[in-house]
């Protein structure tokens, strides 16, 4: 069976990257390699749409970016000096060729492709009363319900028509659209999702993380600021409008945690250094006396890093990670699987044997991660092991962007600290406070009443409704008192 290695279905997932150049000889080429650097943020599928002046074309596929998009002919089938791309890892919509983007439709004022990261979370509704209206869909993505809104807007400028079918929308988004008048970039009134802006030369370029203009050779601008859309012309101007008047922006804390490269620049940030400095506090709120701390590879070494800098306990690599696994042919069933966990971390026996070590890891999210890794240290003589987690424990699901379990498939809301700390059979288990968190972010402390980034799924603080899910709520409840009726 053809599955993915045991160690990654244990991660929240970033759904999506997105990379867009305007006024560029190979644009398709730039995107490419754009992409491959966002790869992290979306495995499952890819897709490029460039426009030449006259026409559009798409090239969408499964899979990674390299074996698909480092070909010449495939390049070559994409011209024009406008690209935008996709990488994805699906939470709205199944997973199909259908659904991968950017998504493409032609209107009445030409052709429309868009690229979303995020999450509309009034989709279904919205999806009913378009098809009521007689729009017929093509996928089963949330993002071409913004495609039919923009098409049934009255309005009558492009611009003003996207703008109408963006204050209908609720949730996360960042998006970049290309259309024959020009390309556009947007980011959603609270700035959930990330998005930033970097030039090359004569070109403009659009990007998930700055990473990306990194690896084309670009220079970082800006963000783009919550609730901004950023229009490029051929002329070569750069307008910015704020059609949304001023909102208090709550970005995802989580792309310092763990989404975002550690190499990017997240809203000013370097996320290296955020990372570390998590680490510290970490280490601050919960010392423990330890020989070694050791990083869960790779997401865990920077915080690893900042905890045993403050507390003095020296760094050590106590798991191999091979860079070499990524799918695995297995046989599914708890003995292989376990098995084919050490395909892609093993223990460093010669370093951990007879010593106390601490462990660092981003987060835990169903455990089963956490506890293979304590029980792989244990097997390899480790005399303690304690568990230090640089996040709050995860007890929420998210409904902007991200892959979670069902809130009852999440560790931290079936058990309480001691009970995860039993599950994981370690030694010791703390996390990070929401307010050392804030703290390692510059902050005092985590704002109550209007606080500074997007943590629902450590507080359960939705900054939008949830239309979709109150609904589906709702629903189960009238469900389940028919069923007691009867």
């Amino acid at each position: 069976m053809f599955t993915t290695n045991p160690f990654d279905d244990d991660k929240l997932r970033e759904e999506c990257g997105i990379f867009g150049v305007f006024n560029a000889e190979t644009a398709s080429a730039m995107v490419a390699l754009g992409l491959h650097a966002l790869q992290h943020r979306g495995q499952e599928a890819a897709g490029i749409t460039s426009w030449d002046g006259h026409d559009f074309h798409t090239h969408r596929a499964m899979g990674h970016v390299a074996g698909n998009f480092d070909r010449d002919e495939v390049i070559r089938g994409l011209p024009g000096g406008a690209a935008c791309g996709h990488v994805r890892y699906s939470t709205t919509g199944e997973t199909s060729l259908r659904n991968v983007q950017p998504l493409y439709a032609e209107l009445s004022s030409g052709g429309f492709a868009v690229a979303h990261n995020g999450n509309i979370s009034n989709a279904m509704k919205l999806r009913r009363e378009l098809i009521r209206r007689g729009s017929i869909f093509q996928s089963t993505s949330d993002t071409e319900v913004i495609i039919h809104l923009v098409a049934t807007s009255t309005y009558r400028t492009l611009l003003d028509k996207f703008i109408d079918a963006l204050k209908q929308v609720e949730g996360a988004y960042s998006l970049i659209v290309m259309t024959p008048e020009g390309m556009i970039a947007c980011r959603d009134p609270l700035g959930i999702r990330p998005l930033v802006m970097g030039k090359l030369g004569d070109s403009t370029i659009f990007a998930s993380e700055t990473v990306a203009f990194d690896v084309v050779g670009a220079d970082y601008v800006r963000s783009i600021d919550p609730g901004e859309l950023v229009i490029v012309t051929h002329d070569g101007e750069v307008r910015s409008h704020r059609p949304f008047g001023e909102s208090h922006a709550r970005p995802c804390i989580f792309e310092h945690v763990y989404f975002s490269r550690p190499d990017s620049i997240v809203d000013g940030s370097s996320v290296y250094s955020v990372r570390k400095a998590i680490g510290a506090q970490l280490a601050i709120e919960n010392p423990v006396e330890a020989d070694y701390v050791i990083p869960v590879p790779d997401s865990g070494v920077p915080a690893a890093i900042g905890y045993a800098q403050q507390s003095g306990i020296p760094f050590e690599l106590g798991i191999i990670r091979s860079h070499y696994i990524g799918r695995t042919f297995i046989q599914p069933g708890d003995k292989v699987r376990h098995l084919g966990v050490k395909l892609k971390h093993n223990a460093n026996r010669a370093l951990i044997e007879g010593k106390r070590i601490v462990l660092i890891d981003d987060s835990i999210v169903r455990g089963t991660t956490s506890l293979k890794i304590v029980q792989m240290m244990r097997e390899a003589g480790a005399k303690e092991v304690h568990m230090r987690i640089a996040s709050p424990p995860t007890r929420h699901s998210c409904f902007y962007g991200v892959d979670t379990p069902e809130r009852t498939k999440l560790l931290a809301h079936r058990l309480d600290i001691d009970g995860m700390q039993d599950f994981i059979h370690a030694d010791s288990l703390s996390f990070i406070s929401i307010d050392g968190l804030y703290k390692a972010l510059g902050e005092a402390k985590r704002a109550d009443i209007r606080p500074q980034y997007c943590d629902a799924c450590f507080t359960g603080d939705y900054p939008t409704t949830l239309t979709d899910q109150d609904e589906a709520v709702v629903q189960n409840q009238l469900e389940l008192l028919a069923e007691r009726v009867v």
